[in-house]
């Protein structure tokens, strides 16, 4: 794999053909959110989604755990790294951007998490901002902030009802409990519960399937959800056709009807 030059001291990220790896790398405060961290993960998102041969991100945690939410005195402070503080200075909202709250720049493509160990608060808050979800049997998960008398900054209280079941969200936001991965994955808000360590191995086999997708019809999928959550049906389906019939006209479509018919994997090119 290779480690890209956005990696920050704070978050790596490294590239193996279709995929990105985003990795928090803070192991020593439980890979809690600082300025370093942020700013890489805001340009790790943008490379994502202007990669044209980057098809899938999997973000994760070092050591062991995911995040353990915000570290707001490392947050205040300027990085000791110049490139990083020059970064934090281009990038408008920088913060948003990296913890995937600014729905203007999310990535265009998918997001699957990978989380091992520790991901509450800010760190469930990531989790929520990602698409497909894997988490280890003894993973801790939850939204403490209202127990801190603080508030889910990251937007969690307008994402999570929409994505799981209104009381088991507002059971995570109101009581700022600890959750564990079977309880996240009775609310529907992980997809798999895979044994501890084996997480980053699960997700990159789930991104593997993505990747073998169509990457326009992905793409699309993607972006028709987000541009139509608001929507009433007959006009979420007008924005779905404007981004539907074009992958239906596309080279990958052909390709795709092509290898089924010769029975082989379709070999697609994003056109």
């Amino acid at each position: 794999m290779e480690v890209l030059p956005i990696s920050t001291p704070h978050c790596r990220v490294e590239r193996d053909g279709h995929l990105v790896i985003v990795t928090m790398d803070r192991p020593e405060a439980k890979n809690a959110l600082s300025t370093d961290m942020l700013v890489g993960l805001a340009d790790a998102w943008a490379y994502i989604s202007a990669e044209p041969g980057v098809r899938v991100g999997i973000l994760t945690g070092a050591n062991g755990t995911f995040c353990a939410g915000a570290d707001l005195k490392a947050m205040a402070v300027p990085s000791a790294d110049p490139r990083v503080r020059q970064r934090a200075s281009e990038i408008p909202d920088y913060h948003w951007k990296g913890l995937l709250r600014d729905t203007g720049a999310l990535p265009t493509k998918p997001i699957v998490c990978a989380v091992e160990g520790h991901a509450v608060a800010g760190g469930t808050e990531l989790l929520v901002g990602t698409d497909l979800r894997v988490v280890a049997e003894s993973a801790t998960l939850g939204l403490f902030e209202a127990r801190r008398g603080l508030f889910p900054m990251g937007g969690s209280a307008v994402r999570l009802p929409r994505q799981i079941p209104y009381a088991f969200a507002m059971d995570l936001l109101l009581t700022g409990r600890a959750v564990t991965a079977g309880e996240a994955l009775t609310m529907g808000l992980v997809n798999r519960v895979v044994p501890d360590g084996q997480t980053l191995l699960a997700a990159r086999g789930l991104a593997a399937e993505i990747a073998a997708c169509g990457p326009l019809a992905v793409q699309a999928i993607l972006r028709t959800y987000r541009e139509t959550l608001a929507l009433p049906e007959p006009e979420a389906l007008k924005i779905s056709d404007a981004l539907g019939w074009p992958v239906i006209g596309s080279e990958d479509a052909k390709e795709g009807s092509r290898a089924f018919r010769e029975k082989r994997p379709a070999t697609y090119s994003g056109r």
